[in-house]
């Protein structure tokens, strides 16, 4: 063995330096030296997932085909169902639409009892990691911990029929690889990992006593987990973004203005320079994918467009000539049913109450334009921050958009549409079909719905409702005779 000049005195006199106890001590220091550092960047997660061997393989192909028979299907595209024709599906997509006459070969069939067929549901704005644990957990727990809370909730959300999620802020990558390896149980994730800050921005986490920071000061808690991470100038934000699409990103999360949920960063608070943000663009476009931005106000959301970021997140402090911008642009709106209700995130102070209650109002205001000015390119997602106790609210949420769009659009919003949205991610996209969709070639990613949503969306809200969740083409649940 070679052990470099260094280290050569440990071969003198010695037969194999591997059997000396002054290797033995430098090769625990490198051990314990790798583990610590595994565990502080979140790969700890990664092990922890892999702790989930047990669960059998799901990413196996299956090459035998499966025919659903005795449906209604939604598509995700249009007002009304389709009938006469079942769901042919093999090796995780849908092979055909075949007429209900015709014979299929060499396929598993199953009668599906004349109920509803429709395309798993699309949550646009997730955290994986944050949204099934408290706040002051999340930032002061050992990373391992948070991972494996959000596993366990992974397998909840996907019970829940929604079979892909748009994670926008948090370490996911780990938790991805898990389940797309058939080690955890989940949904489909298109990861931003890290939230993309500025100092005192909404993704800065530190505490007072942190502060100031120096080039020796030690990264935050929430930075070392790949929560957030801060930059400041234009080169640094090229180091961030480009560190997030090394790790796998598959769109770049950037905050644009204030928050509720944060401590220090008022809402009408602008973030990032137009420089800072074109630098972010310019990364993420050099990659083939996009930048989205967490932002509420009218301000904020103009430059964030006029310096190139493709979906804005929130938004709802937004006036008219701001939403006209938002139209006339063509940039994608993601918004929430922020309605500082029974389901609105935990606030601490009395400022971030009377915060949810403003953006309450925006959110109607929000709505009621989108119907007056017939955006096409608005989707929905929960952003359920923090609050273990609401996330079986998922669908419920989705559901309350009937009081400002028909069931369809509703639908739409949440299937369809969100999945023509994670098409931006282009080259960085971890999915190369279609999703949210029932047609040949798409994702065999399915709910079958004791009822019609379309006559009552409120049965998606109860997963009671979903006699069958397939995703991959392979059953999670079934409930079928």
């Amino acid at each position: 063995m070679r052990a470099g000049s260094k280290y050569q005195h440990l071969i003198h006199g010695a037969g194999c330096p591997c059997h000396t106890p002054e290797f033995a001590r430098l090769n625990q220091r490198l051990m314990d030296g790798f583990s610590r550092r595994s565990v502080l960047k979140g790969v700890a997660g990664t092990i922890a997932a892999g702790a989930l061997a047990s669960v059998p393989s799901l990413a196996e192909a299956n090459d035998r085909a499966t025919l659903l028979t005795n449906v209604r299907i939604f598509d995700g595209m249009s007002d009304t169902l389709t009938e006469g024709r079942n769901v042919l599906v093999r090796g995780g997509r849908i092979e055909a639409l075949p007429p209900v006459a015709e014979e299929v070969a060499d396929a598993d069939i199953v009668d599906c009892g004349n109920r509803v067929l429709m395309p798993g549901l699309i949550d646009a704005h997730w955290h994986s990691l944050l949204c099934a644990i408290p706040m002051q957990t999340a930032m002061t727990a050992q990373v391992p911990y948070v991972h494996l809370v959000a596993a366990a909730e992974s397998e909840k959300t996907l019970m829940r029929g929604f079979t892909t999620v748009r994670d926008v802020g948090g370490p996911s990558y780990a938790l991805k690889r898990a389940i797309d390896g058939g080690k955890a149980i989940g949904p489909r994730i298109y990861p931003a990992g890290a939230m993309i800050t500025q100092t005192s921005g909404h993704g800065d986490f530190r505490f007072p006593y942190e502060i100031p920071a120096s080039d020796n000061t030690n990264l935050s808690h929430a930075e070392e987990a790949g929560i957030s991470s801060i930059a400041n100038g234009v080169p640094q934000v090229l180091n961030r973004v480009r560190e997030q699409l090394m790790l796998g990103a598959s769109q770049i999360k950037i905050m644009t203005g204030g928050g509720v949920s944060s401590q220090y960063d008022p809402i009408p608070s602008l973030q990032f320079t137009p420089e800072e943000i074109r630098a972010a663009v310019q990364a993420a476009t050099d990659w083939g994918t996009y930048v989205c931005a967490h932002v509420y106000t009218a301000a904020g959301i103009k430059r964030s467009i006029e310096n190139g970021v493709a979906c804005i997140e929130h938004g709802q402090l937004a006036d008219e000539d701001t939403v006209r911008m938002i139209v006339d642009t063509g940039t994608w709106w993601s918004i929430q049913p922020f309605l500082a209700d029974a389901d609105s995130n935990p606030q601490g102070s009395e400022q971030q109450r009377q915060d949810q209650r403003n953006i309450a109002e925006g959110t109607v205001r929000c709505f009621e334009w989108a119907n007056r000015f017939g955006i096409e390119r608005m989707v929905w997602g929960t952003d359920i921050l923090f609050n273990p106790t609401r996330t079986s609210s998922q669908g419920r949420q989705l559901a309350k958009l009937a009081d400002w769009f028909s069931p369809a659009d509703v639908l739409k919003m949440a299937t369809s549409r969100t999945g023509e949205l994670l098409q931006l991610s282009g080259e960085r996209n971890p999915y190369r079909g279609r999703l949210g969709v029932i047609e040949a070639g798409s994702y065999a990613d399915m709910l079958l719905i004791d009822g019609n949503p379309l006559d009552d969306i409120s049965l998606i809200a109860d997963p009671d409702n979903m006699t069958a969740i397939m995703k991959d083409g392979r059953f999670f649940k079934n409930m079928l005779a």
